[in-house]
């Protein structure tokens, strides 16, 4: 049975949503803000952590990725369960396993526990995502109130991320490394006592049989695949990396060809045949491999390079955070007054051109630089992955958002970690290369530990690491740039027609 919105909450639906229901969508931003801010948090966090804990390096980095593993992993199949068990439920449910292994992770005597209750957190995340994203497209059918409200949804995202680094600094420097997963608490508390108030449920009126088939392989897909994208980003392609990855690929391929054949597919492969939903999915693909990269190697940048303290460069990152949110926000004008494909194609521009900025940072170049092309970078990123969950939410029934938010979302989590991989090897690869007959370590940060055992010795090093490393970013940022110039240029062919309610192709007034 339907659990639909009572007729007495859509009175206003048809001129716009009413006050009740953006206070909702208020409550809804809060598990996004949580999960995207435990992407970043442990960036600053892990020193601590190692210190308190003494983790191999191996239990470092499943420390730092089995919560990313987990969400990319379980994206679309949470979206199915909440479509079909009731998304207000499986959103409160997430949020108490991420809270309950939130207050796990705090306390954690060793690296094991550590991992197992970041794990738990990835579970949680996984099903607070999709589940928020597609309780938007049941509370706003009207067009122009649901992209307002995709906006904000985005801009949440968004900010969750970059204001993580700056929130574990403040909190670190006053309290232990476990208070950065404490701070989940009273945030999930209020989304406890607030969301069945103020949010809606819904599940969808099809009883078909789950496909239990489908989430196994999709996992077994998915899994090795991020794990193998994101090891060679970390470690370089070795054989058995590779050999995950073609586990994953395999495997991947073997789920695409059932969900052809299933009755109650995960993954409508139908949908793929809309133009607008195969855009916006790799929008949401190479915009985040773009983003990522740029993200983690000015990061470098800022720190290894040019000498600024981890919460400075996170403070650096913040004008670009700022643009994201506003015009995350903005999304919806700029679209109606350009048209979705024009608005489309600005952005992922906008993106290229502060892409190709990071081409004027040099080891002297003064900070407004980084300020002002990340900045405009920001602003077509905030515009293209709102205008990304607003086309995928929109292209499909209600009754199936919750499975196409989480394609959207997978996308999103598969382009950072491709973006870590080929932009983070491309960039080490020209590293390496540009040694000017040094020797250097894996890394910039390892290469500069071994100058300073050197003593005087190692200036000659440090000034040869620096300057090789300012030569892969700008490698790096380059592919970028070429990466979206060509999206733009199939956007421009692809997306021809607009949908005269913006978005959707049929009516989403359902009672």
């Amino acid at each position: 049975m339907s659990t639909l919105t009572p007729p007495s909450d859509l009175r206003h639906r048809d001129s716009g949503a009413d006050r009740r229901m953006w206070w909702g969508l208020a409550v809804l931003t809060l598990p996004v803000l949580l999960v995207s801010m435990d992407f970043s948090v442990l960036y600053l966090a892990i020193p601590a952590i190692t210190d308190a804990l003494t983790p191999t390096a191996s239990e470092q980095l499943w420390i730092l990725d089995i919560y990313g593993f987990l969400i990319a992993g379980l994206l679309i199949t949470m979206g199915n369960v909440g479509d079909r068990v009731g998304r207000r439920r499986i959103l409160l449910a997430g949020a108490t396993l991420f809270g309950v292994a939130s207050v796990i992770a705090a306390f954690a005597p060793n690296a094991a526990i550590l991992i197992a209750a970041r794990a738990l957190m990835g579970v949680g995340g996984a099903t607070l995502m999709p589940s928020s994203l597609s309780l938007i497209a049941n509370m706003f059918p009207n067009a122009r109130d649901r992209a307002k409200a995709i906006g904000v949804w985005t801009a949440a995202f968004a900010g969750g991320s970059a204001i993580g680094p700056v929130i574990g600094g403040v909190l670190l420097h006053h309290f232990w490394w476990g208070s950065v997963f404490l701070i989940n608490v009273p945030v999930l508390a209020v989304l406890f006592i607030a969301g069945p108030r103020l949010v809606p449920e819904y599940r969808a009126p099809d009883a078909a049989r789950f496909d239990v088939v489908g989430v196994v392989l999709s996992m077994m897909g998915i899994l090795p695949l991020v794990y193998a994208v994101k090891t060679m980003a970390s470690d370089g392609l070795t054989v058995g990396v590779a050999g995950i990855g073609v586990f994953g690929v395999v495997l991947l391929a073997l789920f695409l060809a059932h969900q052809c054949r299933a009755t109650a597919p995960l993954l409508d492969l139908a949908l793929f045949r809309n133009p607008q939903f195969s855009a916006a999915v790799s929008v949401a693909l190479v915009g985040m491999m773009a983003l990522g990269g740029m993200s983690y190697l000015t990061g470098v940048y800022l720190q290894s390079v040019r000498g600024f303290d981890v919460l400075s460069a996170a403070l650096a990152g913040l004008p670009m955070a700022v643009a994201v949110a506003v015009f995350s926000i903005g999304a919806s004008r700029v679209v109606a007054a350009m048209g979705l494909r024009s608005a489309f194609v600005g952005s992922v521009l906008l993106a290229a051109v502060g892409n190709l900025g990071l081409l004027a940072l040099t080891m002297s170049s003064p900070l407004w630089v980084y300020l002002v092309f990340t900045s405009i970078a920001g602003i077509g990123y905030g515009i293209q992955f709102s205008v990304v969950s607003d086309v995928v939410v929109g292209s499909v029934p209600v009754e199936r958002s919750g499975a196409a938010s989480g394609i959207s979302e997978t996308s999103f989590e598969l382009g950072t970690a491709m973006g870590l991989a080929l932009l983070g090897s491309l960039a080490t690869l020209v590293f390496r290369e540009n040694s000017q007959g040094w020797t250097f370590e894996d890394t910039l940060g390892d290469t500069l530990h071994r100058a300073g055992e050197m003593g005087s010795g190692g200036d000659e090093l440090v000034s040869a690491a620096r300057v090789a490393f300012v030569d892969g970013m700008h490698a790096a940022s380059l592919a970028a740039v070429i990466a979206l110039g060509i999206l733009a240029v199939v956007l421009t062919f692809v997306m021809r027609k607009r949908p005269a309610d913006g978005v959707r192709h049929e009516d989403t007034t359902r009672a």
